[in-house]
C-alpha cells in the first residue's frame, strides 16, 4: 500500500504529464504559425522536441508506480492549450504575447519539477528525483534562453512592424 508522501507523487507526476501534454500543443500551435522569427523558431523546435521526450520520461515515472496518466488531466491540458494558440490569432502582437506565455509556462514548469524533485526525494525514489531533476534543468535552461531573447525579439517585431505588408505578429 503506498504511503500518503507517494499517493501526493503520482498524483503531481500526472499533473506534470498533463502539462507537458499542454506544452506541446502550445508550442506546435506557436511554431506553425511562426513566420519572421526563425532563431526562435528553431528553439521552439528544439525544446518541442524535448517537451515530447519529457513527457515520456514523465510517464515511464508514472508506470513504475503503478499509476496511468489521467486521461482527464492530460485532455483538459491540450484544450487549454489549443485555447491559448486561437487567441494568438486575435493580437495584432502574437509572436511577443506568445513569448510571454512560453516564459511564463517553463516558470511553472520549473516549480512543478523542483516539488517533483523534492516529493521523490522524501519518498526515497532516487529514480524519479534524478529523472525530474534533469528536465528541471531543461526547463530553466529554456527560461533563461526566452529571458535573454526578449529584448531582440522585441525589437526584431517592432522593426518588422513599421514595414507595410508584413505582418511582425508571426
Amino acid at each position: 500500500m503506498a504511503t500518503q508522501a507517494q499517493e501526493h507523487l503520482l498524483a503531481w507526476l500526472r499533473d506534470a504529464h498533463a502539462m507537458e501534454e499542454q506544452a506541446e500543443t502550445m508550442l506546435t500551435s506557436q511554431i506553425g504559425r511562426l513566420k519572421h522569427y526563425p532563431d526562435l523558431r528553431r528553439k521552439l523546435e528544439e525544446h518541442l522536441s524535448e517537451t515530447k521526450r519529457q513527457a515520456e520520461l514523465v510517464n515511464d515515472c508514472i508506470m513504475r508506480l503503478g499509476g496511468d496518466p489521467s486521461t482527464v488531466k492530460d485532455t483538459m491540458g491540450k484544450m487549454v492549450a489549443f485555447g491559448q494558440g486561437l487567441s494568438g490569432l486575435f493580437v495584432d502582437d502574437e509572436v511577443i504575447k506568445g513569448s510571454l506565455a512560453s516564459y511564463t509556462f517553463e516558470q511553472m514548469e520549473i516549480a512543478s519539477y523542483t516539488v517533483l524533485v523534492a516529493a521523490a526525494e522524501a519518498c526515497g525514489d532516487t529514480t524519479t528525483a534524478a529523472i525530474c531533476a534533469r528536465i528541471l534543468k531543461e526547463e530553466e535552461a529554456m527560461a533563461k534562453w526566452l529571458a535573454a531573447q526578449m529584448p531582440n525579439l522585441v525589437r526584431a517585431f517592432l522593426q518588422l512592424d513599421e514595414i507595410p505588408g508584413v505582418a511582425a505578429k508571426r
